[in-house]
């Protein structure tokens, strides 16, 4: 026995030996490599041990998140954003003990204000449904304020797309196509659809690449096809085309958008045959007379005057010439793959962005005539509540509802390597994302929203959450002061009657 011991003890000795031998010598061969190597000035002057430096790097965004970032002190969405929508989600009680952890003294922080009598008969406002292009053949009676936004088919997975058109049906909002295109996963839960037409006319062009009459008809008989959204930049990325990985452009995806299979996708800047608010407007009537249904766009906020002139030159052409609605993106709004600078640096803030724009609408007598749609990490109660008091008439929420579908915010979106199978077409990982369990998510989430954005209405004394004004909001200054939003913004005209 002892011997047989001893044996052991020997055979683990010289075990060790050769593994410490065989670290000892990849050490050697590494440090002379770094030595050697021109690329890397910390790995040339510090072989080896300066290698740890790219990993530490590359893994500090998984231990900020995890261990060292307060609950609301991360970007772009922190950990107290995004357990709330995973609560929402999973259905369970949003409720909270001891007080909240908002620190309400943050420069821009929105307090609404608590009516002294509320309503008796019920704890809830009730949402009313808002009718969009009242002009149009096949007007939109739309019956949710909180909705989905544009995510194409490509950028995100097939069960990804086929669990938010089950959960739209399920929780009654629309389903924005995003720009790649309708494909039969978009259609599968039959949900509302928002047609969102892009720089390259993926789903509707012709084979030059132009818009195609016979394409927007085949694609309007669709009667769950609501809406037409023609897009002229979004938040992430103004004044550039969509970016599609190559990895991404499967066989499937380059036949829905008439692309070649495995190269990137990167749309026009903007429409080639639209270069004047004449132009845009000529485009938007001939959609909506070719699909007889509503017609708006999707944009940024760069000058107000931009704004402004289009807004007159619907004055000089008529009511009838202007867009059914004007979807409105944050400079701050998310997306899969955008250029730093852009996404950084260009676009301005729905926040500062949206008051201005409804009341531009308003000035120029166009508040029921065009609706507004607000966009740009609205993902929570309060920034639903305050955009609807700041002048939208509906919401709509890309990472929101990724969020539902079980978005870690990995950062790998422009990858293919999303581990949650939302935005990858690796069927590894795609495996991991169960449509009948994330469909009803997706519809818990959006429900969630509604329910505490009528709770907010309820207690600042109004019955419909669309009534929520801008005198409901105050706004915290930098010296821990709150105003009213109405004395910041004030309005142009007073609240028209929704129709």
């Amino acid at each position: 026995m002892m011997e047989a011991i001893s044996w052991y003890i020997e055979a683990i000795a010289i075990l060790f030996w050769v593994v410490v031998g065989f670290v000892l010598m990849a050490a050697i061969v590494i440090g002379i490599l770094d030595r050697l190597q021109k690329a890397d000035a910390i790995r040339r002057n510090y072989p080896v041990i300066g290698r740890f430096r790219g990993l530490f790097t590359s893994l500090g965004e998984f231990f900020r998140q995890y261990f060292f970032a307060m609950d609301r002190e991360e970007l772009p969405f922190n950990r107290a954003q995004r357990d709330w929508v995973k609560e929402a989600s999973d259905g369970t009680s949003n409720t909270r003990a001891f007080g909240s952890t908002r620190n309400i003294s943050v420069v821009g922080t929105s307090i609404f204000t608590p009516a002294p009598f509320p309503p008796l008969d019920d704890m809830y406002a009730a949402t009313e449904p808002l009718v969009i292009g009242p002009g149009a053949r096949q007007p939109y009676h739309a019956p949710s304020f909180f909705n989905i936004s544009g995510m194409s088919y490509g950028a995100l997975s097939r069960p990804a797309v086929r669990a938010l058109s089950r959960g739209a049906k399920l929780g009654g909002f629309w389903l924005n196509t995003g720009e790649g295109g309708l494909s039969p996963y978009h259609l599968e839960g039959g949900a509302d659809i928002v047609f969102q037409i892009g720089t390259a006319k993926y789903g509707v062009r012709d084979a030059d690449g132009r818009l195609s009459d016979e394409k927007l008809t085949e694609i309007a008989a669709h009667p769950q096809v609501r809406m037409f959204e023609l897009k002229l930049a979004q938040g992430a990325k103004p004044g550039k085309g969509g970016i599609l990985p190559g990895a991404k452009v499967t066989e499937e995806i380059a036949r829905i958008r008439g692309i070649p299979v495995g190269e990137s996708s990167i749309s026009p800047n903007r429409h080639p045959e639209v270069a004047s608010n004449a132009q845009l407007l000529d485009l938007i009537g001939h959609i909506r007379r070719v699909t007889g249904k509503p017609v708006g766009i999707k944009t940024v906020m760069g000058l107000e005057e931009s704004f402004g002139a289009l807004f007159e030159e619907i004055r000089q052409r008529g009511i009838e010439s202007a867009p059914d609605f004007i979807t409105l993106d944050g400079g701050e709004g998310g997306t899969g793959a955008s250029p730093m600078p852009l996404m950084d640096l260009v676009g301005v803030s729905i926040r500062e962005s949206l008051p201005v724009l409804a009341d531009l609408r308003d000035r120029a007598g166009l508040k029921d005539r065009i609706r507004i749609i607000a966009s740009g990490k609205l993902i929570n109660p309060g920034d639903v509540a305050w955009a609807l008091a700041a002048g939208a008439d509906f919401i709509t929420s890309a990472r929101g509802f990724m969020f539902a579908l079980g978005c870690i915010q990995a950062m790998k979106c422009n990858r293919n390597t999303c581990p949650t199978g939302i935005t990858t077409h690796d069927p590894r990982f795609q495996a991991g994302l169960v449509v009948e369990d994330k469909d009803k998510r997706v519809a818990q989430y959006g429900q969630a929203i509604i329910r505490e954005v009528e709770t907010i209405a309820h207690s600042v004394g109004v019955s419909e959450p669309r009534k929520l004004t801008r005198s409901h909001v105050r706004i915290v200054q930098s010296d821990g002061s709150s105003v009213a939003m109405s004395q910041m913004f004030p309005s142009i005209a007073p609240s028209a009657t929704h129709s």
